[in-house]
């Protein structure tokens, strides 16, 4: 069988099933497991987000879509020489990978007769389901059950300890900042799997563009910044843009220290590794309870001091 993944949670869900020797065509932004990119890429972004500033990008995708355009370019022409058997995209974010409805026309007008799934969960067990998904029309249903079945495991191992916590601190987790937005879907899901609470936003809820005084309104106890499709280094430097807000200071985590920036990679992607980001959520929550979960590199502390905005 011959597979393309056009979505970097379902490349890493493939390979977690075992199936690397199927997938053929991969995107540039698929990057896990680190083997992928000996893959071809049948799918490119536009532009690098890591290279711009978030408000570059903003602007960026502004000019694409005002003209009906897609941030991304597929590679037709190799798509019609291999003839792939199953195209998996999505249709839940325009930023994260082509959309579903124009890989079809796509494949109908070009004569590539691929299935194309598409893949749209919104919760943790969606994200359960969409692995599933993938299992049964690739035959790999019993590897399916068994990675589910650990992943869920790693979840309860989670649950169990977090029920010893005494207290349960208030959650914030922004994924996008100038303009800020704050994370949904899975999201709300995770804080609260970690042993947080969040009062404003329940579990499958989109991700929504805020102004800062919900953050303020909120006065969360920790604030987790997982910026989308944006490395360490980049949400280092772009999470300074919280810190020239008007009442910074006083949010409850920064007076306390609990600013953690995290690799979006354990929270943006619906795949396997958003039980890691579980885990390295429930240790930034609960340091007393966890140690050792967090990935080398995962999570940094956000030096908390308001920077002053020169006139």
């Amino acid at each position: 069988m011959k597979i393309c993944s056009l979505l970097p949670s379902a490349t890493e869900t493939l390979y977690a099933l075992g199936l690397k020797d199927e997938v053929v065509g991969v995107t540039d932004i698929c990057d896990y497991p680190p083997e992928v990119k000996s893959k071809h890429v049948v799918c490119r972004s536009l532009f690098d987000p890591a290279k711009l500033t978030s408000a570059e990008v903003e602007a960026r995708m502004r000019d694409i879509l005002k003209d009906g355009g897609s941030p991304f370019v597929l590679d037709v022409d190799w798509l019609r020489r291999v003839q792939p058997d199953l195209i998996i995209a999505q249709d839940l974010c325009y930023r994260c990978s082509h959309d579903a409805s124009e890989v079809a026309k796509v494949c109908d007008v070009s004569g590539i007769s691929a299935e194309v799934l598409t893949l749209h969960p919104t919760t943790i067990a969606g994200i359960f389901d969409s692995m599933t998904r993938i299992a049964r029309l690739t035959g790999s249903e019993e590897q399916a059950s068994r990675v589910i079945k650990r992943l869920r495991d790693r979840i309860r191992a989670v649950s169990e300890k977090v029920a010893d916590a005494t207290y349960r601190p208030r959650v914030f987790s922004v994924e996008g900042v100038d303009p800020l937005v704050v994370g949904g879907n899975w999201l709300p899901e995770m804080r609260a799997l970690a042993g947080g609470r969040d009062d404003l936003f329940a579990p499958g809820s989109p991700a929504k563009r805020i102004g800062w005084d919900v953050v303020r309104a909120a006065a969360p106890e920790i604030l987790v910044i997982a910026l989308c499709s944006s490395p360490m280094v980049r949400s280092m430097k772009e999470s300074e843009w919280l810190r020239r807000h008007e009442g910074w200071s006083d949010l409850p985590a920064v007076r306390d220290g609990r600013v953690y920036v995290v690799e979006h990679v354990y929270f943006s992607r619906p795949g396997p590794r958003i039980v890691t980001g579980i885990e390295i959520l429930a240790e930034l929550l609960n340091p007393a309870l966890f140690s050792g979960t967090i990935p080398e590199g995962a999570a940094r502390a956000l030096p908390t001091d308001a920077i002053q905005v020169r006139p």
